[in-house]
């Protein structure tokens, strides 16, 4: 039993969903202010989540600290484990995964030749090496890519020669078959005028002698 004001309300579930719908809705902003109050006024680290019966998720965390910064004092502070092995394997695997890529981004700058002055000789040495064979690298595929150049090149020319060559022949035969053809028509127009009928040759033009008379 809850008292409010002079009478008391018993807490149980409230069974019509409307009515549950809004006292969820006051409840909720009234503690989301509580603890938004109590954070500002007592400068207290306050984390707060809330899963509404459908599943929906508030919450609210004091700006001075984070959900999962809270997670981890809590766990600290009461002795329970929040994490399970498996769960605390892969957060030492992401913090490895973290410090190698920090370790990783540092070398870069090096190789860059940025921060070095924080370096002593003997740590500028492997910069030294690594950046003498990034060199004979990039120079060896530059090579690897020139003689892929006159490679292509070269074939390009035979393929250049091959087609000319085949393009003079065919040429040629064009030139050849265009002679056959010419020749095969005059002699089928001398075959045709050997055996045309006398009467159809032409004469040639005898003057008129009774005209001229």
């Amino acid at each position: 039993m809850v008292e409010m004001g002079r009478g008391k309300i018993e807490i149980k579930r409230i069974e019509n969903s409307t009515n549950r719908q809004v006292t969820f809705s006051k409840r909720r902003n009234g503690i989301m202010k509580k603890a938004k109050e109590i954070s500002v006024l007592c400068d207290a680290q306050v984390s707060l989540v809330i899963f509404s019966s459908l599943g929906k998720m508030f919450e609210y965390c004091s700006p001075s600290t984070t959900l999962s910064k809270m997670l981890e004092k809590y766990q600290q502070n009461s002795g329970k484990k929040l994490w399970d092995a498996k769960h605390e394997n892969l957060s030492a695997e992401i913090d490895r995964i973290k410090k190698e890529n920090d370790n990783m981004q540092i070398e870069l700058r090096h190789l860059k030749g940025e921060d070095l002055n924080s370096l002593n000789p003997k740590e500028l040495i492997p910069i030294e090496e690594a950046l003498q064979n990034g060199l004979t690298g990039v120079r060896d595929k530059q090579m690897d890519f020139l003689k892929m150049l006159k490679k292509n090149e070269r074939m390009l020319e035979e393929e250049n020669k091959r087609l000319t060559y085949l393009l003079h022949h065919q040429q040629l035969a064009m030139e050849g078959s265009m002679r056959e053809l010419d020749i095969g028509y005059h002699q089928k127009d001398r075959e045709y005028a050997a055996q045309m009928p006398l009467t159809f040759r032409v004469q040639p033009i005898q003057p008129n002698l009774q005209g001229n008379k």
